[in-house]
């Protein structure tokens, strides 16, 4: 079976990167930008700082900055109407996930037509989109250089996933100085992202021997850098290491696709407005022990990637190796040790399941769960 391999044609990772996009994005001969943000970033003067560079270059801006931490079709229909009414020619999504997946939204409807709900789905759109450059302000979602758009349905409380080649950016950016500083729990929440995108991947029936190195080599890096990076903000080491750790579990889930964690916890945030990454990171475990049923030999390559000694264990036990250190190492940064700590309620739990089966179709995970068995293993994370 023949595998293909997504990435953005150009991405400049390391210290000095915005400075060398502003550069490219000049030559690239485009005029004018919608700047796709959130408020935070504009209130400590990083987005004023992006439009001071574009204007040397001689490239005018137009801010839209009101996505939300889940960007909803809301979102997408106010950036897209901002983006006509001043003739924007490409985007920019300057941030995490949140405005790179409104970014990507806006981009592909903007050429495509109708409503980003039409392009719910895999490759469903006809036209790539707008150019879109994405420039990166955490290390976990990897929405810099993937095809995944995740956008809520404000009408079905439910979160969309838009996997299109023609949502992938044209230049993606991971500047480790635009990560300093940021807060604990989203350093903490997004790196956790990051950790099950490789863990997902690398278990994945789609996986290859690309994907798996992509995943692997992010699993060490992110064993190795989390904690410091979460406790010691300003340490630029750890910021860059965890800056190429999210990218590289983004390659690998860019095409080895992703699993039943990812599938759950897109219904805790649509359902409930939860954090992305910190579901992820309470329901890795629990998925991973129900995957131990079928692929404990992978599960036992992970826990060499976090760094445990599995010398005279079983595939069984190096899978549980790998579920303890996910654990330990969920704890060291704080994340909540269960859903019920999130505010997530038994009674909803069919219906999180059946949702979650449905937004599940088009995922890679190891072994093909019943409505019952995603029910036992939410109510495992409660």
């Amino acid at each position: 079976m023949a595998a293909k391999f997504f990435i953005p044609s150009v991405n400049i990772l390391g210290q000095d990167s915005v400075n060398e996009a502003i550069n490219d994005i000049k030559a690239l001969g485009f005029a004018k930008a919608l700047i796709v943000t959130d408020k935070p970033l504009v209130d400590i003067g990083l987005v004023a700082n992006v439009v001071d560079k574009l204007q040397t270059q001689g490239i005018e801006s137009v801010i839209f900055d009101g996505v939300q931490p889940n960007p909803t079709t809301g979102n997408v229909n106010a950036g897209l109407e901002l983006l006509n009414t001043n003739k924007c020619d490409f985007v920019i999504s300057l941030g995490g996930g949140s405005p790179h997946d409104c970014a990507k939204g806006i981009a592909l409807v903007a050429t495509n037509g109708g409503e980003i709900k039409d392009y719910e789905g895999v490759d469903v759109s006809s036209k790539p989109q707008l150019p879109l450059v994405a420039i990166n302000t955490t290390a976990g979602t990897a929405s810099e250089m993937t095809r995944f758009c995740i956008i809520t349905d404000e009408e079905r409380h439910i979160k969309m996933a838009i996997v299109d080649k023609n949502t992938t950016p044209i230049l993606s950016v991971n500047d480790p100085e635009l990560m300093l500083e940021k807060p604990k729990a989203l350093t903490a929440a997004t790196g956790m992202d990051a950790l099950t995108h490789a863990v997902e991947a690398y278990v994945s029936i789609a996986a290859n021997p690309i994907t798996d190195a992509c995943a692997i080599k992010a699993i060490e890096l992110i064993q190795a850098n989390l904690v410091n990076a979460v406790n010691k903000g300003d340490d630029i080491n750890a910021r860059e290491q965890m800056a190429y750790a999210q990218f590289l579990a983004g390659m690998a889930f860019n095409n080895a696709s992703l699993g039943y964690v990812h599938a759950m916890a897109h219904q805790l945030g649509g359902f409930y407005d939860l954090p992305h990454g910190v579901c992820n990171a309470v329901l890795l475990p629990h998925v991973q022990e129900y995957n131990a049923q079928v692929v404990p030999a992978r599960l036992k390559d992970v826990a060499i990637a976090m760094g445990q000694n599995v010398v005279g264990l079983t595939d069984e036990q190096g899978a549980q190796a790998a579920i303890e250190a996910i654990r330990t190492l969920s704890a060291a940064v704080s994340i909540p040790a269960n859903l019920t700590e999130l505010g997530v309620k038994a009674e909803d739990i069919p219906t999180l399941a059946d949702n979650a089966l449905k937004d599940a179709c088009g995922l890679t995970n190891p072994k093909q769960a019943t409505h019952e068995e995603i029910c036992a293993i939410f109510t495992a994370a409660l």
